[in-house]
């Protein structure tokens, strides 16, 4: 199916009309808030995953905030004279924003889905008609141009990022224009670039109809629209990652060869970024036969840059098909055309020797190191969203580390982090635990086994007392060498360090 499929978007040069919109939008509490407290949390919950029924029941009343969530979020046709009193309904009409549906109803062209920003900003989400509750193939939509609304993906980017005051932002691949939205809050400019000129005309509406700054908005793919002399403070990035056979539908397919996207859109990052930048990316990579996927996944960083790369998820192959079939709503097609689709997928798999593909963060960072810090690890266990200021604490941590070799740990001074507790393993009754892990109840959640010096050590830091001197009071209390517990404890303490149990003071 092709753009023409879609419904005729709004104008994006239309201010005086999306003002008006939006205030009336605020007027009516059509809001992130208002939305969860007209619903409750399960039908809002629901909706996320494309099951409208208890969102329709909760808004069988005629209040204007039942009527605009049945317009703009279920799009249910609402009678023009019940809508008159909430949105300024004819300049919307000969705008666009909405369309005649019968004699007396009116109906939305677009998804407007409230959005709470991070700073409590009420904030809309444009996207195409059943886009913002689920995806494409929650409501059939195959549509090769179709743009999506807020999605789990989204937003575990959008948390992840670093957010710290920055002259210049790009993000590649916008979309509906979250990230871009979220860059408008820190960034003095914000560039846009997306492959479908559709999502930059619904980036446009996302960001006016929100009251955020203006984005520079480019057409074209990953890096191609960006000038060879233009560098970045930030550069955040949901790209199409998804490793499929061809490049069937824009918002998820790259269109290149296994994971050579991500690969590309890594590996260019580095000369893009200025001294001190980071570059957040959602990614796909392929596990594939008789290859270390950890050394796969360095391999893409590029000279000058370190990186932190978070594997969360592994799936077979068969599951991976399944996953994205299932969003393209390909299982409801002919089952014949299922098998088929599900067979090209099996058999690219098969001819790349790909046994399983991994889903995580990759980030980066520009740094002026001599010896770049990469770090790859997988993290399947809960953690605490938003991550932005953990990224940013971990290559604190990673600067810290390299300039400070045993000797300089043990003349430093640590304190404990907020929220770490100790956890006890051993027999019922026994007079010593078999072992002791030290867990955060913050940020990745981490946990990690020490012994009993290391325990003693992370409970005694309070940034009164250099390392050395601690590590001389638990050798006398021990009955153990000072000298051989200060040689073989910095590898501890580096640890603790580095996974941020404990904090330089």
């Amino acid at each position: 199916m092709s753009n023409a499929s879609l419904s005729p978007l709004p104008p994006a040069d239309r201010p005086d009309v999306t003002a008006r919109l939006r205030d009336a939008l605020l007027g009516a509490s059509f809001t992130a808030d208002g939305l969860l407290e007209l619903l409750g949390a399960p039908a809002y919950a629901a909706l996320s995953r494309s099951e409208t029924v208890p969102a329709l029941r909760a808004t069988r009343g005629d209040t204007p905030l039942e009527r605009l969530v049945r317009l703009f979020l279920l799009q249910q046709p609402v009678p023009h004279a019940r809508v008159a009193d909430v949105l300024p309904v004819d300049a919307c009409l000969e705008s666009g924003w909405l369309v005649r549906a019968g004699d007396d109803e009116v109906a939305a062209t677009v998804d407007v889905r409230p959005y709470g920003g991070p700073g409590g900003e009420d904030w809309f989400i444009v996207s195409d008609l059943g886009c913002a509750v689920g995806g494409a193939g929650g409501i059939g939509n195959h549509a090769e141009g179709v743009v999506l609304g807020v999605g789990g993906a989204s937003m575990t980017l959008a948390g992840l990022t670093v957010r710290t005051p920055v002259s210049a932002a790009l993000d590649l691949g916008t979309g509906s224009g979250i990230q871009a939205l979220h860059a408008s809050r820190h960034a003095t400019r914000v560039t846009a670039t997306d492959v479908n000129p559709r999502a930059l005309h619904i980036t446009a509406l996302t960001l006016a109809l929100s009251g955020a700054q203006d984005a520079d908005l480019r057409e074209g793919s990953l890096y191609e629209p960006v000038r060879d002399d233009e560098t970045y403070d930030l550069i955040v990035s949901n790209p199409p990652f998804v490793i499929s056979p061809g490049a069937r539908l824009t918002y998820r397919d790259g269109g290149m060869a296994g994971d050579d996207l991500c690969r590309s859109l890594v590996q260019e990052t580095g000369e893009k970024l200025n001294e001190g930048g980071f570059a957040h990316f959602l990614a796909n990579w392929q596990h594939v036969e008789g290859e270390d996927w950890t050394d796969r996944l360095r391999s893409w960083v590029p000279r000058g840059c370190d990186a932190w790369i978070v594997q969360r998820e592994v799936q077979d192959i068969t599951q991976y098909a399944e996953l994205w079939l299932r969003d393209a709503g390909d299982h409801r097609a002919d089952p014949a055309e299922y098998q088929a689709r599900y067979d090209a997928w099996l058999d690219e798999f098969e001819a790349r020797k790909v046994k399983a593909v991994g889903f995580g963060w990759i980030t980066l960072r520009r740094t002026a190191a001599a010896e770049p810090s990469v770090t790859v690890e997988e993290w399947p266990h809960p953690v605490e969203q938003p991550l932005g200021e953990t990224v940013r604490a971990h290559f604190d941590r990673v600067d810290y580390l390299r300039t400070h070799d045993d000797a300089a740990l043990l003349e430093a001074n640590f304190t404990l982090a907020g929220e770490v507790v100790q956890e006890q393993v051993g027999l019922p009754g026994a007079e010593d635990p078999e072992h002791v892990v030290l867990r955060q109840n913050r940020g990745m959640r981490r946990a990690t086994r020490v012994d009993t010096v290391g325990a003693g050590f992370a409970g005694v830091c309070d940034g009164t007392m250099s390392a050395g001197r601690i590590l001389d009071a638990i050798a006398q209390l021990v009955g153990e060498d000072p000298v051989a517990l200060r040689d073989r404890t910095p590898a501890q303490i580096r640890l603790l360090v580095e996974q941020g149990f404990i904090e330089p003071a």
